[in-house]
């Protein structure tokens, strides 16, 4: 996870994922090494998957779905995502709860 300056000071912060689509359950599947894989059951086609995981991600940190975008990666399983809003050590203590309550 990396963070960037932001407009308006709040805290932006970029985070890479790999997304598996057409999962038979959706869930943050836990870190392998900097790299969050999540888990849809969306299929990869026309954006499908893409709207699952910022779905998935922003009920899982708390935040408007707008609070997330989709920097890279948009058609590859290999995505960086940017979440304003929330302080890095938020982010990983929210997904490390989410990937330590399965």
């Amino acid at each position: 996870m990396g963070s960037d300056p932001g407009r308006d000071d709040a805290p932006v912060l970029r985070i890479d994922l790999k997304v598996v689509p057409g999962s038979s359950r959706e869930e943050i599947a836990g870190f392998l090494g900097d790299v969050l894989r999540v888990r849809v059951r969306a299929p990869a086609e026309r954006g499908k998957a893409n709207a699952a995981v910022l779905s998935l991600l922003a009920r899982t940190l708390g935040v408007a779905p707008s609070a997330l975008r989709v920097v890279s990666g948009a058609s590859s399983p290999r995505k960086t995502l940017e979440i304003t809003g929330l302080a890095s050590d938020a982010v990983r203590a929210r997904l490390e709860d989410a990937i330590g309550s399965r």
